[in-house]
């Protein structure tokens, strides 16, 4: 990753490192639950568990393939779920058992609500998905722009740097 791509990294580029790009992080459980309750509807390979979950928290919370892996594997190993080889990809589906711990769960709230939810209250999912955009029109520039786009687009960043600060100045 190039330097000027790590700069952008934590902005939701898809970068290690704090920032914009670790909000959406959801506790050790959840993706356990979430996983089953997405299983139960339809039997799925990993990405299409991944898309899942991230649309219905409304892109609020993606969880990763490190994350999504190792909790079928889990799962697998706990008799929850099973794994059958479809057209080059394992697709996963539930147990009895799996149904039956889906089941135990139905009190609870779905992961990917709570998630949707704690960003909608903040506002943060907004201010992240905006600067994610912000990012993406800067690495553009970064990458194609001439010397005077991008002279301008410093100029302009630092003078939204300076808004900002101001705004957080502001009682």
């Amino acid at each position: 990753m190039s330097s000027f791509a790590r700069t952008f990294a934590g902005f939701g580029m898809g970068g290690p490192g704090p920032g914009f790009g670790q909000p959406g992080r959801a506790r050790r459980g959840d993706i356990r639950t979430a996983v089953l309750r997405v299983l139960a509807d339809e039997p799925m390979h990993g990405y299409q568990i991944i898309q899942e979950i991230s649309a219905r928290s409304g892109g609020t919370w993606n969880p990763s393939a490190g994350s999504v892996y190792p909790t079928l594997q889990l799962l697998a190993d706990e008799g929850l779920v099973v794994a059958k080889e479809t057209g080059g990809k394992k697709v996963f589906s539930l147990t009895d058992a799996g149904t039956a711990a889906v089941a135990d769960l139905a009190d609870e709230p779905a992961p990917w609500d709570v998630a949707a939810a704690s960003s909608d209250q903040s506002g943060f999912g907004a201010l992240r998905e905006a600067g994610g955009r912000l990012a993406a029109a800067v690495l553009q520039i970064g990458r194609s722009g001439d010397k005077t786009q991008i002279m301008s687009t410093i100029e302009i960043l630092n003078t939204a740097r300076k808004q900002v600060y101001t705004l957080l100045a502001q009682d």
